[in-house]
């Protein structure tokens, strides 16, 4: 993200989560239909995702079976029956070549995808806050030093670095943690401008300087005075971050240096179907439909979020809000006439 939509996001939640309890923000995120379906949405995906082993069983399948039965081999392994094989034994077909089951393997690949997105999503926000906060609070010399550094990082490609690191690390190590360390470690410069840019409007505000004379510390005075204000902004910005995280892990994925096989990942089956989208579209269609499907719900739910913790900031998406908007404008147009 460029700089400027950075501080666009950071002024849009600035001073909200002080006047907002934790029942508002429920009520004002309930009151947008279309974050309340995206929520819903990214629910079940994370389910999903938790219940993957137990969802396989039910299904009688496991991702790692192969069933050449399934597929024509003289054919160059295409799976046997329409639409890629689906029946009642297999709920989305089978796997080119394999005939490994696509239902086991798309659950599985959600366990993957989303996971790796929130493992890099915490490391982005935790490295981010403690960076910008140190920026805030320490001398001239620090906060010169770590800007530069956020700078630098800012203009890091990451995509070209991630497949760098990803090309050389060996393949024992755990594919999906380094994919989270990659990317968390490399994309923080974000969540530290936003953090450093209100905790030093924050620092002149009263009740900051009532506990500096107080004799607290610096990271006492982080901790219980900054931290709880800066939340809001955050929060708003690891939503935003982690759709992005998903579409970076299913790219790596793509380009051959993410999740390896037979580990599944949606970006991993994406690689391998490039060949099928012919012969076997299933086989195409399911993870790149659910990898829409993921990243159109979290934007949604993100500005949902953004929306919810600064209400005085109209919503960019507008969808579900033009009944609302109605409304609002015919009462104001009665207090007005009354």
């Amino acid at each position: 993200m460029s700089e400027a939509l950075l501080v666009q996001e950071a002024g849009a939640a600035q001073v909200a989560a002080p006047a907002s309890g934790a029942r508002q923000f429920w009520r004002r995120l309930r009151a947008q239909r279309a974050a309340t379906v995206a929520a819903a949405v990214v629910l079940l995906l994370f389910l999903t995702a938790i219940g993957a082993p137990l969802l396989a069983a039910l299904a009688g399948q496991d991702p790692d079976t192969y069933h050449p039965g399934l597929v024509d081999s003289a054919a160059g392994g295409v799976p046997i029956g329409s639409f890629g094989g689906i029946g009642a034994d297999h709920w989305f077909g089978v796997e080119p070549q394999t005939g490994r089951d696509l239902f086991a393997r798309v659950v599985y690949g959600a366990r993957v995808s989303l996971g790796v997105a929130v493992a890099a999503t915490v490391l982005q926000v935790a490295i981010g806050v403690v960076v910008g906060l140190a920026a805030a609070l320490g001398n001239r010399l620090v906060d010169q030093v770590l800007s530069r550094i956020t700078d630098i990082n800012v203009a890091l490609p990451l995509m070209v670095i991630a497949l760098g690191l990803l090309a050389i690390v060996p393949s024992s190590f755990p594919r999906p943690v380094l994919i989270a360390l990659v990317i968390g470690g490399i994309n923080w410069a974000g969540t530290s401008k936003i953090v450093r840019a209100q905790a030093l409007a924050l620092k002149s505000l009263d009740f900051v300087s009532a506990a500096r004379l107080s004799g607290r510390g610096r990271w006492s005075i982080a901790r219980r005075e900054l931290l709880p204000s800066l939340a809001a902004p955050v929060i708003t910005y690891a939503a935003l971050l982690f759709p992005v995280n998903i579409t970076v892990e299913a790219a790596l994925s793509f380009l051959g240096v993410g999740i390896k096989p037979p580990t599944p990942s949606w970006g991993q089956m994406l690689t391998e179907a490039d060949t099928w989208y012919q012969s076997a579209p299933t086989y195409l269609l399911l993870p790149a439909g659910l990898l829409f499907v993921t990243v159109l719900a979290l934007t949604v739910l993100g500005e949902g979020v953004r929306t919810a913790l600064d209400p005085r900031a109209a919503s960019r998406l507008r969808i579900g809000t033009g009944r609302k908007e109605r409304k609002e404008r015919k009462e104001r147009t009665k207090e007005q006439a009354s």
